[in-house]
């Protein structure tokens, strides 16, 4: 068992000043390092262009560009090689697990993957310059994994396939973008099917008048399904799954055998992140362990979160934070079964 957390970031400000805040954060910090080591050869390799990312950036969040800016300036980085670590355009996905269910209350999603993957860090960000105010654990730096908006529009992906890629945004940053620029599930769905899609991944979306769909998103198509629950296969553009989809079904259905309409959200919380369940993973050597199990709750604008299995989530409210209420938390902790911890916590 390994002891673990999450630190906190919360910032008020610019797209750029929350950049170069976040440059100099890392300069202390062994994130980037350690990625470095991480990342092999060929994630360097990308034939990335500069003016062309620009162009696609500007076409979709220009303020985006401004916080990349910032961390290039705070870190000293040439704006290619910050394009490439935090532009979102082109980096690599390791294939990861991840369930969700939601309710017209609630989504509660787990995010599996490796611990040596995960950065451990939790943001809440209100631009003073345009788009909305966010918060949810981060990915890449600049995107995220899963989140909510100060309108109440949650989303949270699922991995599905990494073949026949293309080129476009990976689901960190385009989840980051959806939450930032769209203020319930509709548009939500229409960004969904304008952005471009660099690998096959499914967003679950629910926003605070309780819809939520689940939309799935390749490369080549995007479609739109109702849906209450979501693992790491499609019902739709089943041409783009997998062969193996035996861990996916199997967690699926045991979401199906425990959820129902008015199900509490302790037992929901429950379902999701007990050990005992059949959705909470331990597989984490084989990049498919639950890492956290976040709630959002668009109605009441509450954020629950829990590192690691069988735990009471912490809960935030995001609602006070918009106020102006600062959390006095500054790290959310946990523990894996796992022997390895998070990126931030060590030099590798």
């Amino acid at each position: 068992m390994q002891s673990v957390y999450s630190e906190v970031l919360q910032f008020r400000g610019t797209h750029y000043e929350f950049g170069k805040r976040q440059g100099e954060l890392l300069k202390s910090s062994f994130i980037l390092p350690n990625r470095k080591k991480q990342w092999n050869k060929d994630s360097y390799n990308f034939l990335i262009n500069e003016q062309d990312y620009k162009e696609v950036i500007n076409t979709y969040a220009p303020l985006l560009l401004e916080e990349i800016t910032g961390l290039a300036d705070a870190l000293e980085m040439s704006m290619i090689d910050a394009i490439r670590d935090f532009g979102g355009y082109y980096l690599q996905f390791r294939r990861s697990g991840c369930s969700i269910f939601t309710t017209e209350q609630f989504m509660i999603r787990n995010y599996d993957n490796h611990p040596l993957t995960y950065e451990g860090r939790f943001v809440l960000f209100e631009p003073t310059d345009g788009g909305y105010a966010t918060i949810g654990p981060s990915m890449q730096i600049t995107g995220r994994t899963d989140g909510m908006n100060e309108k109440g529009l949650a989303m949270g992906y699922n991995f599905i396939n990494k073949r026949q890629s293309d080129d476009g945004f990976v689901c960190n940053m385009i989840g980051r973008l959806v939450l930032q620029l769209c203020s319930d599930v509709d548009e939500a769905i229409d960004f969904l099917k304008e952005i471009p899609h660099r690998m096959s991944f499914s967003y679950v979306l629910l926003d605070a008048t309780g819809k939520s769909v689940v939309v799935e998103a390749s490369p080549r198509r995007v479609a739109v399904r109702e849906a209450n629950y979501c693992t790491n296969h499609f019902e739709i553009l089943t041409e783009e799954n997998r062969y193996r989809m035996e861990d996916s079904m199997a967690r699926e259905n045991a979401i199906l055998k425990a959820q129902h309409p008015k199900i509490p959200f302790e037992d929901a919380f429950q379902m999701m992140n007990g050990s005992d369940q059949g959705v909470f993973s331990s597989k984490y050597g084989a990049w498919a362990g639950t890492i956290h199990t976040a709630s959002y709750h668009p109605k009441e604008k509450y954020v629950g979160f829990a590192l690691g299995g069988d735990k009471r989530p912490v809960m935030i409210s995001f609602d006070k934070w918009l106020d102006g209420e600062n959390l006095l938390i500054t790290k959310l902790r946990g523990s894996l079964t796992s022997k390895d911890v998070f990126i931030n916590m060590k030099r590798l």
